[in-house]
């Protein structure tokens, strides 16, 4: 098993699992930009150990690590100097993860996520950088985290009802509506994907106030990842293409909402993954692949 990153710094840094020369631990490992790498954390292959949600702030890297039956814990490590990481907590309750950059959200301090509550609430979960104890905050309803210091509806569904909820002030805003879809958010854009007459999708984006809505692609298009106009900018999807079903693979597309314009980002992309604003990918086999990755900060 090679090294698979889990998030990038910039287009050449990133932070990923590997196993150890004998084969018995999985290792934590940050790469540089000339390939060497820094060991920040073994786990007996035993366990069954995955590490999982990165996030960072620049200055701080959390991830959760997570082993078989279920049990994880919250760690930290600081990305410059040598001080070792640090467990924050084991008391994540029962996460709640979307499989988005937002999963774990680093904000005044501390580290955010939201859990399952009792019956239909949510429990908004928070720890210190340092560590400690864990505070907990009931919200009524089902929430995802999504960017700070706002909470999306979980259970969008297809009549529209989603809402936004910010947690410093408490104010709601209704998601938009688009007829028949299914609809993400951020504070900022919303993406909705639907069918039209003939069953074929359609993914648009729409600003969270319902206005600039957009159909960025059609037909043969699927989204690729889980956040919703990257950036506040770009918005990614896949064009399926007739070897797709063999080889999972298509063609790698971006919609840039600043310009209007749609570029193709690679002809045959698979592994698709996007965090912190660098989004990469691999071409070739799964036996034999090459990984590509571009920072889009920097377009």
């Amino acid at each position: 098993m090679p090294y698979t990153p889990i998030l990038f710094f910039d287009a050449a840094r990133s932070v990923g699992s590997a196993p150890s020369p004998d084969g018995r631990h999985l290792r934590l490992v940050l790469q540089s930009a000339d390939g060497r790498g820094r060991e920040l954390r073994r786990l007996t292959l035993d366990r069954n150990p995955a590490f999982e949600r990165p996030a960072t702030d620049g200055e701080v890297l959390v991830w959760v690590e997570s082993f078989g039956g279920g049990y994880r814990e919250l760690w930290a490590a600081d990305l410059h100097g040598g001080v070792r990481p640090r467990r924050l907590t084991a008391s994540l309750g029962y996460p709640l993860f979307h499989q988005t950059q937002y999963d774990l959200v680093i904000a005044e301090g501390r580290v955010h996520w939201v859990a399952a509550g009792s019956r239909d609430d949510t429990e908004v979960r928070s720890v210190s950088l340092t560590g400690g104890a864990v505070e907990v905050r009931t919200e009524p309803g089902r929430w995802a985290m999504t960017a700070w210091p706002w909470l999306v509806d979980s259970l969008t569904d297809l009549a529209g009802t989603g809402r936004l909820r910010n947690l410093l002030t408490g104010q709601e805003r209704a998601m938009p509506w688009t007829r028949s879809s299914l609809t993400e958010c951020t504070p900022t854009w919303c993406r909705a994907v639907s069918a039209d007459d003939d069953g074929w999708p359609i993914i648009e984006v729409v600003r969270s106030d319902g206005s600039d809505r957009r159909v960025v692609a059609r037909r043969t298009a699927t989204t690729v990842v889980t956040d919703v106009a990257v950036l506040n900018r770009f918005e990614l999807f896949v064009e399926l293409a007739p070897t797709t079903r063999f080889t999972g693979r298509g063609r790698l597309m971006v919609y840039d909402l600043a310009t209007g314009q749609t570029v193709r980002i690679s002809p045959e992309a698979g592994n698709v993954a996007y965090r912190a604003g660098v989004l990469w990918w691999t071409t070739g086999t799964p036996e034999s692949f090459v990984r590509h990755s571009i920072d889009l900060r920097t377009v």
